[in-house]
């Protein structure tokens, strides 16, 4: 009777053990009816009295320590294993896989990308230019004096003194017309800056304008190109006025509205009860800002106006809060 022997055979089995299943098999032939303690425990009757004594207590003394130890190890095997069944069970492999969340454009980007087609189908090009400009290019040179309230710093973000973050994109403007002889015909996209920031207003947002100067240019041209614009992007059937304005680079100026998009002109909250909504201003060119670039003013004249593109998004998508597309809410983004 060799307890070293059945000790090491012990070990060596349970030393193997790797799955759920090796452990099964072990217990089996360690402690099973057939197993080894079963068959040390048979030979004990070839045994004297004594030997007996001695070596029962500690074969069955060695099987409750194994019993302990197989316990513990089907506990812990046994545990991963119900995790693996249960996490197989979750998965149903005859479902359809699920569909990813793709991006959508951002509604002023569609906005932006729709009145960029509309004037580019009528001939004009895209210029560009600065985010930070001198104070010449942003009022001087469109005629807006130095005591004009725009230029007050609450007004204006300043960088520093003689440099501001563009009010307008109309610098652009005036770049294009410094750089090339007329006829110019532009449109001018990009973000602009005001220290505003109210529901109707944010410190950073985006214009459209545009500029067309040749040799007779009319207002009555201005009005052809704006209500081509506004019956593309609102509808044939939205009515449109112009109303006298004033604006120091134009002259004369006018505002652009449109019948109440909410209310359809029956008078509403949105559009104080008027029916009307401002949704651009435009004039010709004042004779001073053609001079200022080196334009004969009684050689050419032109027309400008200028449209915030959160508005238009507004109003054509219905939005009460220009904040809400800054908000980065894909509930809100998604709808669009």
């Amino acid at each position: 009777m060799n307890i070293d022997e059945l000790r090491n055979k012990v070990e060596r089995e349970i030393s193997s053990l790797k799955t759920f299943e090796d452990l099964k098999r072990v217990k089996a032939s360690l402690l099973g009816r057939k197993g080894v303690f079963s068959e040390y425990l048979d030979t004990l009757k070839l045994l004297d009295k004594d030997q007996k004594r001695i070596f029962g207590k500690e074969i069955n003394s060695l099987k409750a320590l194994t019993e302990v130890r197989l316990q513990e190890l089907e506990a812990l095997y046994f545990d991963d294993e119900k995790r693996k069944q249960d996490t197989l069970s979750r998965i149903d492999i005859t479902m359809p896989g699920k569909v990813p969340i793709l991006g959508k454009k951002h509604p002023i980007t569609q906005t932006f990308e729709e009145i960029i087609r509309i004037f580019t189908s009528l001939g004009f090009s895209v210029a560009e230019g600065p985010d930070i400009e001198p104070e010449y290019y942003n009022f001087e040179a469109l005629n807006i004096p130095k005591d004009h309230p725009a230029r007050d710093m609450q007004d204006t973000f300043y960088v520093k003194p003689g440099i501001v973050l563009r009010t307008h994109t109309s610098p652009v403007q005036i770049r294009t017309m410094e750089s090339q002889l007329p006829p110019v015909k532009i449109i001018a996209p990009g973000s602009v800056y005001r220290c505003d920031n109210d529901i109707s207003h944010t410190p950073m947002f985006h214009q459209v304008e545009g500029l067309l100067v040749d040799k007779r240019v009319r207002f009555s041209d201005l009005k052809g190109i704006l209500s081509i614009f506004i019956h593309e992007i609102f509808g044939a059937n939205t009515p449109l006025r112009f109303r006298p304005s004033y604006f120091p680079f134009t002259e004369p100026s006018a505002e652009v509205d449109i019948g109440c998009v909410i209310c359809e002109g029956d008078g509403c909250r949105v559009c104080k009860e008027t029916g009307w909504l401002e949704i651009l201003g435009s004039g010709m060119v004042h004779p001073q800002v053609l001079r200022n670039v080196g334009y004969d003013p009684e050689e050419v004249t032109g027309f400008a106006f200028g449209m915030g593109v959160e508005r238009i998004a507004m109003l054509k998508f219905g939005i009460d809060d220009i904040r809400q597309f800054y908000y980065n809410d894909i509930r809100f983004l998604s709808q669009f």
